[in-house]
């Protein structure tokens, strides 16, 4: 349906259900080229995984990098945890729609929104509290982005020594790989089946996501007693 103020601007609706209970999230979509304008892919499962542990996530700190319309954020807020969305500094526009996201959504001031740009240290980074889970979707789409994520990531996880990150991505290339990345900055990774959350089908929460791509899940943690690299 579209949005009586911004004839570009279109709701998109999931529904995620579970036994006893339902949840719809609104998703506003501008048509702009700027990538975080739209749900893709691997946003919907990713926020399938989030719903699937609902219970778990309730009062735990959560921080979604490269949010833009912050699906899985958004589904995580409304399940009880506390949301800081965030996406690169230098896309203002990206940062509106995360905002535009959590009014459509009822959530007015219960969820922060930074700046913060990958591979960079900066004031925003480092006055964020302490966090239980940090999570992204399709931050591994250009390979020349896949070390500044990760120096992110691993600066995060160093900080906050307990916590996981939980990221889905879409299969683009066999050629690309993380894992010597993952392994120069001290980080551990485990695969999660799709099948265990009840994602490996091709329509999630009642919409026409992930559709035929090819996602994968993982689990990052930070290596024990792994010394800190200097971004």
């Amino acid at each position: 349906m579209s949005s009586p103020e911004n004839s570009d601007q279109a709701l998109k609706e999931f529904t995620f259900e579970g036994d006893k209970d339902t949840l719809t999230v609104l998703i506003p979509e501008v048509l702009d080229p700027q990538y975080g304008m739209y749900v893709w892919p691997s946003a919907v499962v990713l926020a399938q995984y989030v719903w699937t542990h609902r219970e778990e996530i309730q009062n735990h700190t959560l921080l979604e990098l490269g949010a833009g319309v912050s699906l899985p954020g958004v589904v995580a807020s409304k399940c009880g945890a506390r949301v800081i969305l965030s996406d690169s500094a230098e896309l203002p526009r990206c940062l509106d729609n995360c905002r535009r996201t959590c009014t459509a959504n009822g959530l007015g001031g219960d969820v922060q929104v930074v700046g913060l740009t990958w591979g960079q240290v900066c004031p925003q980074l480092l006055s964020l509290p302490p966090l239980d889970i940090i999570m992204a979707s399709d931050v591994f789409y250009d390979p020349e982005d896949f070390e500044d994520v990760l120096v992110t990531v691993s600066f995060l996880l160093r900080t906050n020594p307990k916590a996981q990150f939980w990221t889905t991505y879409q299969e683009r290339s066999a050629d690309w790989s993380l894992e010597a990345l993952l392994h120069k900055w001290g980080l551990n990774c485990k695969y999660i089946p799709l099948d265990s959350f009840g994602a490996h089908g091709n329509y999630i929460a009642r919409s026409n996501l992930p559709g035929n791509h090819s996602i994968q899940m993982m689990l990052i943690s930070a290596t024990v007693g792994m010394e800190t690299r200097t971004p």
